[in-house]
């Protein structure tokens, strides 16, 4: 299938075909006449609401399938686009179908079990394979564009574009660009009409940008087939067409964060987190729906370099927890339509109940994926928990890089590389993953490993692990020896998420939490020796963190020894499956512990 197959240049979506008079739009007052000669004529305004979401991840109901029970956490917050379909019907109704939009900034078809089941159990791309339930459900619920996040691409292009036929609204990614001959491979933008009720049409285009990160996060499903550049530059590439094809007002949806940073270092010339920097380069621009950074920002303000003008941003918290209204209020003057204000606000999901519409359009897919990860593959001979694992060398962990060394032994047997020693990395993605003592499930096993990585094998000096490790070490807060240790406060140093902390098997270590970062790692053995910075090593570890993910050092760059196709939470429940059996006495050890000044802290 041809990557510039659906193409939206010169197209638009019309929304809504009437005139209607609602809370959201203001007639213009007829003139009166009076003894002082005529009233000037008032002038015409016009308000509309963008809606917004982001970061669904395949969560269509307020339900976590690693679990397999009613979602939940500390803030008692909700999931799912089934409450988010009840909160725009509620906005709808306020403010009149016609006078709103209702967009998303990506990350929509990975995430969950049941996005995972139509992608690889059940796939969408089978001959007269099902309709996708984040399709269904956007449908059904009446989305009017959506642009592409980085997670759309980890079932491959090919799912990607089946998703994309199944989808009645248009995917959006202006830097999403065909390798070969550089123009757009999805529609950048959609242009939306709103007709108010003095008769004069608001055009409201829609740009769709995407993350540079694809480029290094799926490399084997992109790799020579798409290229993705920063999204600066194309936004200041689009957003003057768009104003010059009639554009009253410019949203744009970009998966990308504000902070500036990225995640990636120098691997891409391009910023991971753009969307503050997009605001303030680029002129034109009204407001940002922001995505990819999992945060919760009902509205940011950012003042545009050359016009001074503000730009208003926004991110909905992950997951279907938030929408975002976007509220604008328009003027008719100098014979076009003028931004007079824009604010924006979050509404929380977990204070409607779900949308029976969307309960009923999609029980039967959710009663087969929670059939499906309840299937029993083995037992336990004791419970194993991740709840202390991001200070503490954890059998659960410990069990994630046994298989994967197993794994890349058994694929570099006979070869040149069989001989040399195989370490295996390995985050806690989820602190209330569990395995219980007794039956375990899929859901048991895939719930260690949320996230659709891969494995592969990569050549590394001892020099090069250790400043692997100590890179890995900045994740804690220094905390002077003697003074109290509040786990609370002692991890995610500098805001580094749980999944860019990695524990090393294979090699003992202690990580000094009282020295500045860089200089933590001590102790360092191998086989009860220290460890010879020239001696080869093999590393398993997955193809985010091979690919650059999190900026680690030297192992983007190290040789490839070997890469596997098949998710490694698919490794890890065959792995189950084959042994029957999950025995920590077999894998368990305590290879790293967190010390102060040679004391263990735990």
């Amino acid at each position: 299938m041809p990557l510039n197959r659906r193409t939206f240049l010169e197209g638009s979506v019309a929304v809504g075909a009437g005139a209607a008079l609602t809370a959201g739009a203001v007639a213009p007052a007829e003139a009166h006449g009076t003894g002082h000669g005529p009233r000037p004529k008032p002038a015409e305004r016009y308000s509309f609401t963008v809606m917004g979401t982001t970061d669904l991840h395949g969560n269509v109901f307020n339900w976590d399938y690693f679990t397999d029970k009613e979602f939940d956490d500390k803030a008692h917050n909700d999931v799912g686009l089934a409450k988010i379909s009840t909160l725009v019907d509620r906005v709808r109704a306020e403010k009149g179908r016609r006078n709103t939009l209702l967009i998303d900034a990506g990350d929509t078809i990975q995430g969950t079990q049941l996005s995972y089941y139509y992608a690889k159990v059940d796939p969408i791309t089978a001959r007269r394979g099902p309709v996708h339930p984040m399709a269904q459900a956007m449908n059904a619920i009446g989305y009017d564009a959506a642009a592409l996040g980085n997670h759309e691409f980890n079932y491959g292009i090919p799912v990607l574009r089946k998703f994309e036929e199944q989808c009645d609204f248009p995917l959006l990614g202006a830097n999403a660009l065909d390798a070969k001959t550089l123009r757009p491979a999805f529609a950048p933008y959609s242009m939306h009409r709103l007709r108010t009720p003095c008769g004069r049409v608001v055009k409201v285009a829609v740009l769709g940008l995407t993350n540079p990160g694809i480029a290094i996060w799926d490399k084997a499903n992109v790799g020579g087939r798409m290229v993705f550049p920063g999204l600066e530059e194309q936004a200041a590439k689009w957003v003057p067409k768009l104003r010059s094809m009639g554009a009253d007002v410019v949203v744009v949806s970009a998966h990308s964060g504000s902070s500036g940073t990225s995640s990636y270092g120098d691997q891409l010339p391009y910023v991971e987190n753009a969307a503050g920097l997009v605001a303030e380069q680029v002129p034109g621009i009204d407001a940002i729906l922001v995505g990819h950074a999992h945060s919760e920002i009902p509205e940011y303000r950012v003042a545009n370099r050359e016009t001074g003008r503000e730009v208003v941003l926004s991110e909905p918290l992950k997951w279907g927890q938030r929408l975002t209204l976007f509220d604008f209020d328009l003027v008719w003057e100098k014979g076009r339509w003028s931004v007079e204000r824009v604010g924006a606000r979050v509404l929380n999901s977990n204070t409607v109940e779900e949308d029976p519409k969307i309960v009923r359009l999609l029980s039967d897919e959710h009663r087969k994926v929670v059939a499906y990860v309840n299937q029993v593959i083995g037992t336990s001979t004791s419970a194993m928990t991740t709840a202390d694992a991001p200070w503490k060398d954890e059998p659960i962990i410990d069990l994630i890089n046994a298989v994967q060394a197993e794994t890349v032994r058994a694929a570099l047997a006979g070869g040149a590389y069989a001989g040399l020693p195989v370490l295996s990395q390995a985050s806690c993605f989820s602190r209330t993953a569990r395995i219980p003592a007794g039956q375990v499930t899929i859901k048991d096993a895939a719930g260690l490993y949320p996230f659709e990585n891969t494995l592969e094998a990569r050549l590394l000096t001892g020099a090069q692990l250790k400043d692997y490790l100590e890179f890995s070490a900045r994740y804690y807060v220094r905390t002077p020896a003697g003074a109290p240790v509040d786990t609370a406060k002692l991890t995610n140093a500098d805001g580094t998420p749980d999944y860019n902390y990695d524990a090393v098997s294979g090699l003992t270590y202690e990580i000094d939490i009282a020295q500045p970062a860089g200089s933590r790692i001590v102790n360092l053995s191998f086989e009860g020796r220290p460890l010879d910075p020239a001696a080869k090593f093999v590393l398993a570890v997955n193809n985010y963190r091979a690919s650059g993910g999190g900026a680690f050092p030297h192992v983007a760059n190290a040789q490839q020894l070997w890469a596997n196709s098949d998710e490694i939470r698919n490794t890890i429940i065959q792995w189950v499956r084959a042994r029957g059996t999950v025995d920590p006495g077999q894998f368990a050890s305590v290879d790293w512990r967190l010390t102060r000044d040679g004391v263990p802290v735990f």
